[in-house]
């Protein structure tokens, strides 16, 4: 029989919580929206900051993606070139 430690009860909730990212901090901003949508984002009790936040952060994500496709064009085009010449790498142990 090995000894095999045991963890003390909240022992993995306290080490979840000392790898958790701090509060981000928040500023105030003006921002400009429908008059429409506004309304029935505020009859339906959403979250405008949240939401906000959500689809701002979707198109910053989406923005960086298109930078790093336009920084490596020319490295995608000479693979996607070479792969068409010379075919995949270790090609013939594809299984499927």
């Amino acid at each position: 029989m090995t000894n095999t430690p045991v963890a003390q009860p909240g022992a993995v909730k306290r080490a979840a919580k000392a790898h958790a990212p701090s509060r981000v901090t928040r500023k105030p901003t003006n921002v400009s929206l429908p008059t429409d949508l506004l309304e029935r984002a505020r009859e339906l009790n959403v979250n405008v900051s949240r939401a906000s936040e959500r689809g701002l952060r979707e198109e910053v994500q989406a923005a960086e993606a298109r930078a790093w496709a336009e920084r490596n064009a020319d490295f995608i085009a000479e693979m996607n070139a070479r792969i068409e010449r010379d075919g995949l790498p270790l090609e013939e142990y594809r299984m499927f």
